[in-house]
């Protein structure tokens, strides 16, 4: 899950495309407020360049990172908004991928730095594309770069979750959370999900909870495993990650990778004096992604894919929304009303 900043821009920055003639569709942000700032109109394909892919877009995600952006209340925001997508290679100067390869693109500076993915093409860094070779419709592969390579790299690289473990997921109606439960249930842990309200309590119990838990600041002086607990996925953030650390077993870890509660920072955090000895504090932002050590390469997307083939795990998007129809799909995306991902599936 992508973090903000303090720094935020004054106006979506433009970036200018060299142009071999050809035009395509895209989703441009005129300018930060509300839904009618997603504009269609006609910019120049992005030419191929060494070490970087262009891709056709045939489907993409749409994140809350994406709406902060369309607000104004993200650091860096580019004319095309989108930090995600799947879709065909149609060049690679490089070589790094075949033309006419299934691939999946994710940060790279997507919707941020560089033009994104709300466009018939994007072009990204090779480092942040990966090969996804599946016959699972567009709409489905749509659902799983941003959020199941966080919660994968969250669940096996941070915290190193194995079968038979104990896991709190605080946040896990989002997203996020509820692809991080599905994964965590199939690995065979023991998963333990937080909902704001009880009326979430079904739905997560569906995907495979334990049990649900109301999610509250001092969770851990009400649960019934408090020091015992081996991981902790804390998306909440800063207003939970401290009591997060407090349920955990000498040995325990809790990840922080979400900020659903706000980004109000923790006051006056002593690690020496808060943090109990053996407990260890993970964090993981998904900007990294394509960086040394972080190649977009290194996620099992297409195993994840193959396992949602085989009926193993259930990865559907909540909504599914054609290119013509953006605004709703920020719009539904935005009030939380389809209680998933939310995908767009270009016509």
């Amino acid at each position: 899950m992508v973090t903000a900043s303090n720094t935020l821009p004054t106006a979506p920055a433009v970036v200018r495309e060299e142009s071999g003639g050809e035009t395509m569709r895209a989703i441009i942000l005129s300018g930060f407020g509300d839904l009618d700032r997603l504009v269609y109109t006609e910019i120049p394909k992005p030419l191929p360049k060494d070490g970087e892919v262009v891709i056709q877009v045939k489907a993409f995600g749409i994140n809350h990172a994406e709406i902060h952006m369309r607000k104004g209340e993200w650091a860096e925001a580019a004319e095309v908004s989108g930090i995600e997508c799947v879709g065909i290679v149609d060049s690679c100067p490089g070589g790094e991928f075949q033309a006419g390869a299934k691939v999946a693109a994710l940060m790279g500076g997507l919707g941020r730095t560089i033009n994104g993915s709300y466009a018939e093409y994007t072009r990204v860094r090779a480092a942040n594309v990966t090969l996804i070779e599946s016959d699972l419709p567009w709409s489905q592969l749509a659902a799983l770069p941003e959020t199941y390579a966080t919660s994968w790299t969250c669940l096996f690289r941070n915290l190193k979750l194995t079968a038979g473990q104990t896991l709190v997921i605080r946040g896990a109606t989002s997203a996020l959370g509820q692809a991080a439960l599905k994964m965590a249930v199939i690995t065979g842990a023991h998963v333990i999900a937080t909902a704001r309200s009880e009326g979430h309590f079904r739905m997560l119990e569906k995907l495979g909870a334990a049990r649900v838990e109301v999610e509250r600041p001092n969770l851990a002086a009400h649960i019934a495993e408090a020091k015992q607990i081996d991981a902790v996925l804390d998306l909440v953030g800063n207003s939970t990650i401290l009591d997060s650390l407090d349920m955990l077993r000498v040995g325990g870890t809790a990840c922080l990778a979400g900020w659903l509660g706000g980004l109000a920072p923790i006051a006056d955090f002593n690690p020496l004096a808060r943090m109990a000895s053996g407990v260890s504090f993970s964090f993981f932002a998904s900007p990294v992604f394509g960086n040394p050590g972080f190649e977009v390469s290194g996620i099992p997307l297409g195993e994840i894919a193959q396992q949602i083939a085989d009926g193993k795990l259930d990865a559907k998007p909540a909504r599914v929304f054609s290119f013509d129809q953006i605004r709703e799909a920020h719009r539904v995306a935005e009030s939380g009303e389809a209680g998933g991902k939310v995908v767009v599936v270009m016509d």
